[in-house]
């Protein structure tokens, strides 16, 4: 369990009642939003898949799947997914989405080796969308450009929910900022990386960090990703490598920066066989997943990624804990400490 933090004098603004109406109200809204900005239509998707095909999400490398054996099928395993990454590229393929086009999910998912804090629960639900592109589009702008639709469909959904509730009074920027991983190591070298996430989002409000997975000029990556579906190691047109990030906005109350999407543009073959060598994944090209996209060549280019929803609902309903959003399992510890500072928790 991670540090938790407890805002002084808190008292959540929004009672049980009018807390899951709010729920209600931005997970309605914002999807629909989204869906118009970035043209996606929804697609139902699951909540396992098979193992040893290479479909789940590695997310950093580390994570175990929850798995089980399926009784009905001679005890091969299944593993809950961490995100649908790659299943949604492959739904993009069987559905023939055309390019300019895209689809999006409810993605829940188990993530049992979670450090549990204020953000971080085992239980996981974000909006995973995916979009055909074309290979012009495999760039800076394009992702920019993406980015901001999303924060568009943030800001028009914080409107909606002031509007609403009134005693919730709109913070975030007029705008979203955009610095590479490196940039912003040279900004910050003393700090760590989310030390430099903190610093930037305080600063700007809402930023956007491009490049991250690869190694930065220390050597070191600025957080770790998985191989094999975000590109963060094509050199792009300002000298630096990666075409994906994260989407982070500063939260008072929690005095930290949050982070509320991950994202980018997807790796083409070659990005994919170079983002294996050098993580030491070449084995991977021998999954399912990996064949269809470097043998067969018949998954489309696309951009997509993760928009939490519990945790967009925390910082519109100006909460102090994920766990006032959703229902999962805390430590007991945990569940006392935040009662005792007025915390309530589902």
């Amino acid at each position: 369990m991670k540090q938790l933090v407890f805002p002084a004098g808190y008292r959540p603004v929004l009672g049980r009642y009018d807390t899951e109406s709010g729920i209600r109200l931005i997970k309605e809204f914002f999807q629909e939003n989204l869906a118009t900005g970035l043209r996606l239509r929804r697609v139902t998707g699951p909540l396992f898949v098979r193992r040893g095909l290479g479909l789940n999400d590695d997310l950093n490398g580390v994570e175990r799947p929850v798995t089980f054996p399926i009784g009905d099928m001679g005890g091969v395993e299944a593993e809950v997914v961490h995100s649908l990454a790659k299943w949604k590229r492959l739904t993009l393929a069987e559905q023939q989405v055309p390019p300019g086009q895209g689809i999006y999910t409810d993605m829940n998912a188990i993530r049992a080796d979670e450090e549990l804090d204020n953000l971080h629960s085992l239980y996981v639900d974000q909006w995973d969308w995916e979009r055909v592109i074309r290979p012009e589009e495999r760039t800076l702008e394009f992702l920019r450009t993406t980015v901001k639709n999303i924060y568009y469909a943030m800001l028009r959904t914080e409107f909606l929910v002031s509007e609403r509730f009134p005693q919730l009074r709109p913070w975030l920027p007029e705008r979203v900022s955009f610095i590479h991983a490196e940039e912003l190591r040279r900004r910050y070298p003393a700090l760590t990386p989310k030390e430099r996430e903190d610093a930037i989002c305080r600063e700007l409000g809402a930023v956007f960090i491009i490049g991250i997975g690869g190694a930065l000029g220390d050597g070191l990556p600025h957080d770790l990703r998985a191989p094999d579906y975000d590109d963060w190691s094509t050199e792009t047109e300002d000298g630096l490598r990666g075409l994906n990030g994260d989407l982070l906005v500063w939260y008072d109350p929690l005095g930290r920066a949050v982070e509320i999407s991950s994202m980018g543009i997807r790796v083409d073959a070659a990005a994919m066989r170079r983002q294996l060598r050098l993580a030491g994944k070449e084995e991977r090209a021998a999954l399912y997943f990996h064949r269809r996209l470097l043998e067969t060549g018949d998954l489309p280019l696309s951009i997509g990624g993760g928009i939490g929803q519990s945790r967009l609902c925390m910082i519109y309903l100006q909460k102090a804990h994920i766990g006032e959003i959703q229902a999962s399992i805390w430590p007991e510890d945990m569940r006392q400490a935040c009662a005792d500072h007025g915390i309530p928790l589902i």
